[in-house]
């Protein structure tokens, strides 16, 4: 899992830290971040992923001067450093980048400033193992377009790295894709489940009923009425449906498709599957959206169970009280608190009142969402005013 994340000058972030257990949850108000620290993984991703790379990742956030903080001044180089744990390996990777001219070329055509990468660092078990800019790339400019880590001839010493980041997901389910899968036509694993049902259709058949029944065991508990749930291709079109059996007066009665099912219930499943699907990080923004209350405090502890039999790291970023009622502990917590600065990262286990509450038997999220109200007093009374 990661351990550790450090960042400068990306987006909302001028400098921040932090340390990373493998239950991570992002309070903070609106446009703190959040999403902001889960693109930091996802840009991971696209370096790492087939088809991707750092110029793709760059460019997928609209270039450089797109992604840099607004709060940089004179040193604006975007720096990523993290750490992370595999198996019995410790490993740390850095990289940072801007952008520069290094002359036309037919690679980047048109492009009088490209993203290159300004240093890139590789440690094993405390042992530096790459360091770049070489002689190499000082002679070549262009070589510092892509990072080691997406070249295949270059990275055989530390590809378990890149295989790692390769596995991260993020998952924001939109109810409304689920429906209307026509809107993401020729996406392939959208986070945002645009190709959900084709994802199930290619699963395994075993693989594919074993997490259904997972997830129609939780839903009988939390979709009133709800019986059972079926993967199914219409035979005569051959599109893929879920289809939902409901009490009914008429035993054979009741059946819906997820063209009937509510926006909670879409995203429940959505949510439910992605947990069983894959072994890397996953990133869950807002997973209590369209979800009663009793639903989400359920949440953290369906994230146990999963995490116990796969390891695998999950990071949250969240407004819900709710979430919090059933024993998350302040390490696991980071409080993001903008500034004119940039946004600074409380970590939970640092914050002594948050220890301390915790320690009495209380809960640190109290504190947390305190912390993070963007209505104080005075801001609630001159809202009232404006309502």
């Amino acid at each position: 899992m990661f351990t550790s994340l450090s960042l400068q000058n990306w987006k909302n972030f001028k400098e921040v830290s932090a340390h990373l257990t493998s239950r991570v949850f992002l309070i903070g108000p609106n446009a703190s971040g959040k999403s902001n620290l889960l693109d930091a993984f996802r840009f991971l991703y696209d370096i790492s992923k087939v088809g991707g790379g750092f110029q793709y990742a760059v460019n997928q956030r609209g270039g450089v001067s797109k992604i840099r903080c607004l709060a940089a001044r004179t040193k604006s180089d975007i720096v990523f450093d993290v750490t992370l744990k595999l198996g019995e390996t410790d490993w740390r990777y850095r990289f940072a980048f801007g952008q520069k001219n290094i002359g036309q070329t037919s690679l980047y055509p048109g492009q009088p400033n490209v993203p290159i990468l300004l240093e890139e660092k590789i440690w094993r078990n405390g042992e530096m193992i790459l360091d770049r800019p070489s002689e190499e790339d000082r002679n070549d400019p262009f070589r510092m377009t892509q990072t080691a880590l997406e070249q295949i001839n270059a990275n055989k010493d530390f590809r378990e790295i890149a295989d790692y980041f390769s596995t991260i997901r993020y998952m924001h389910v939109v109810p409304q894709l689920i429906r209307e899968p026509d809107r993401s036509v020729g996406r392939t694993n959208d986070p945002y489940g645009g190709d959900f049902l084709d994802q199930l259709a290619r699963t395994p058949v075993k693989t594919r009923d074993s997490r259904l029944q997972r997830i129609q065991e939780a839903l009988k508990i939390i979709v009133p009425q709800l019986t059972e749930l079926k993967f199914e291709m219409d035979a005569r079109t051959g599109v893929p449906h879920l289809k939902g059996r409901y009490e009914h007066w008429r035993p054979k009665a009741g059946w819906q498709s997820e063209e009937q099912f509510s926006d909670g219930t879409l995203r429940l499943i959505g949510l439910l599957w992605s947990l069983q699907d894959g072994r890397g990080p996953l990133l869950l923004e807002e997973p209590e959206l369209s979800l009663h209350s009793e639903v989400v405090r359920y949440l953290p502890q369906v994230m146990l169970k999963v995490m116990r039999k796969s390891q695998r790291q999950i990071i949250v970023s969240t407004h819900s009280r709710e979430l919090f009622d059933e024993g998350i502990v302040p390490e696991e917590m980071l409080v993001l608190e903008p500034s004119s600065e940039g946004t600074q990262i409380l970590e939970g286990d640092r914050e002594p009142a948050m220890v301390a509450i915790a320690e009495a038997g209380g809960s640190a999220a109290d504190i947390a969402f305190a912390k993070t109200n963007p209505l104080k007093s005075n801001k609630q009374m001159d809202l009232l005013e404006l309502l």
